[in-house]
């Protein structure tokens, strides 16, 4: 395994909590950091997120291992945590900073998000809204966010976990 390997790309699906927590669990997965995406300004706060003014996003930074898990594998855990047809809502999370979207930072990697959410538009009765954007810009979110579920098990989260298969599984979620 070599840094080559490793690639990033951002998701958003609902509170950023859940979302870095279900990644965080998965084999391939190296790093994640939650923040604010594509908004408006290189600086931002929590507060200021959630007003709906700033026009980011809670999003996720996955760092990956593409050898062990590919930018298909990880579309597919996404599309098994959100609803990809309602427009800026997952469960009790309302507002545009709830939004669902995968932020890129090279033209192959929208190539393949492209081709994915293609094949999978049959699957779904409504319109797939989920945006599909360059990343613009990522802010880190402040330090008591990051892992914010592990610090905080009984904490607010609209992720069904249990969608996750045993064999995606990093082994320290197996026990």
């Amino acid at each position: 395994m070599t840094t080559r390997d490793f690639k990033h790309i951002v998701v958003a699906g609902g509170c950023f909590w859940g979302v870095e927590e279900y990644y965080h669990r998965l084999k391939g997965i190296i790093d994640t950091q939650v923040g604010y995406a594509n908004g408006n300004g290189d600086s931002v706060t929590y507060r200021e997120v959630c007003s709906g003014t700033t026009g980011h996003v809670e999003a996720v930074m996955l760092t990956y291992n593409q050898t062990v898990i590919s930018l298909d594998k990880i579309l597919e855990h996404l599309f098994r945590m959100i609803d990809p047809t309602t427009r800026n809502r997952q469960a009790n999370d309302i507002g545009t900073q709830y939004r669902t979207g995968i932020y890129y930072t090279n033209d192959q990697d929208n190539d393949t998000i492209n081709q994915y959410i293609d094949s999978i538009k049959a699957n779904y009765k409504d319109t797939i809204v989920t945006e599909v954007l360059p990343l613009e810009n990522f802010v880190v979110a402040e330090p008591e966010h990051q892992m914010y579920l592990e610090g905080n098990p009984g904490g607010y989260c609209h992720i069904d976990f249990s969608v996750i298969q045993p064999n995606e599984l990093k082994e320290e979620y197996l026990r």
